[in-house]
């Protein structure tokens, strides 16, 4: 037998691989996750009825099309159908950008740190990462992004809040960014938070879509909406766009389950922003917490907290485990916290309290 191996992408090696929010350890001491930005309510009232329902039917292909749920987005947003697209999540439809853009050769500019996922679809299309660094307020370097664009860019990314840091670029700074980027350069507002904005200097990139061809903007159900664990995103953009966002989209890849529960979440709205309300008290409670300790926190518009603490990184999240919340560390730079249930955020500045005394 040979034991030559199949050939393989060479652009696969050395691939960072994405690391996904530690989970509670079953019997152990750990009793609360606060490592991957999900919501702590359960499906808004209506969408587990809804997903029963569909249950019974699963053992058909869903509907491709996702017609139902492009519907109720183009009525919600007020755009065409053929400015809509979906995905596996927001972060599947940013796969599908990728691949319609870029390839060997070409250029992707993103901040850094920003999501993780970006160097890792980058880097699968064989496209080449320009990692521009934040601010030293953790905030997206727009001027400097600007500056690195070449002839080989073909997409940019602003993570508006930007994850993991939380902080927001507001509308002037964003529409001065915009005009000097060419026009045939693809700038896809990532918006996952956008539900959890406060601030009201943060424009809505659906607004900014609307007159510049070349902004697209990306949202997701798995947030606000409570629907992580189904799986569903989705993309408005004009119809260049859109249309290749749905020649690239996997066959069937929303589920009839994800389509089903979006659309009732979405009917379900008025809940939704109470609850949404409700974990921006409990984030500003977490931040002024913080702050009374001595901390340094970004202001934050996300579901999320930001602490830079550097080579003590690990060891924080290792405190935080201890204690029975489970964090989510970026080694060498700082945590992320999710904003949990009023208990969960009551143990983690506990243990930042007394952290913050060893410091």
């Amino acid at each position: 037998m040979s034991e030559t191996s199949p050939k393989l992408r060479a652009e696969l090696e050395g691939i960072p691989t994405y690391k996904p929010g530690k989970p509670a350890a079953a019997g152990g001491p750990v009793a609360y996750k606060l490592s991957s930005n999900e919501n702590p309510y359960p499906p808004l009232p209506g969408v587990l009825e809804t997903v029963t329902a569909a249950v019974s039917s699963f053992n058909r292909y869903p509907d491709m099309a996702c017609t139902g749920l492009m519907n109720e987005l183009s009525e919600r947003f007020g755009v065409p159908l053929s400015h809509l697209a979906t995905g596996t999540g927001s972060v599947g439809v940013a796969q599908q950008l990728i691949q319609a853009t870029s390839g060997p050769g070409d250029e992707v500019i993103y901040a850094w740190r920003s999501f993780e996922a970006y160097p890792i679809i980058t880097q699968i299309s064989g496209a080449t990462s320009v990692r521009v660094p934040l601010t030293a307020g953790d905030v997206h370097d727009l001027d400097a992004m600007a500056d690195a664009i070449t002839e080989r860019t073909r997409l940019i990314f602003v993570c508006n809040p930007n994850n993991p840091t939380g902080t927001v670029v507001r509308r002037a700074e964003l529409e001065r960014f915009l005009d000097r980027v060419p026009s045939d350069v693809l700038v896809v507002l990532d918006e996952a938070y956008r539900e959890f904005i406060r601030d009201p200097e943060v424009p809505d990139g659906v607004e900014l879509y609307r007159t510049r061809p070349n902004v697209c903007v990306l949202r997701t159900f798995s947030k606000a909406y409570g629907l992580a664990g189904l799986r569903v995103g989705f993309a408005i953009a004009h119809e260049p766009v859109a249309a290749a966002l749905r020649k690239t989209a996997v066959p069937f890849g929303v589920s009839q389950l994800a389509q089903e529960a979006a659309i009732a979440s979405l009917r379900a709205e008025d809940e939704l922003l109470g609850r949404v309300g409700s974990l921006v008290c409990e984030r500003n409670r977490v931040v002024e917490g913080l702050r009374a300790q001595g901390w340094t926190v970004p202001e934050t518009q996300a579901n999320f907290v930001w602490l830079r603490l550097g080579e003590r990184t690990v060891d924080f999240a290792a405190a935080c485990e201890q204690h029975g919340v489970v964090v989510r560390p970026f080694a060498g730079e700082g945590v992320r916290v999710t904003v949990g249930e009023a208990e969960a955020n009551d143990i983690f500045l506990k243990v930042a309290e007394g952290f913050r005394k060893e410091l």
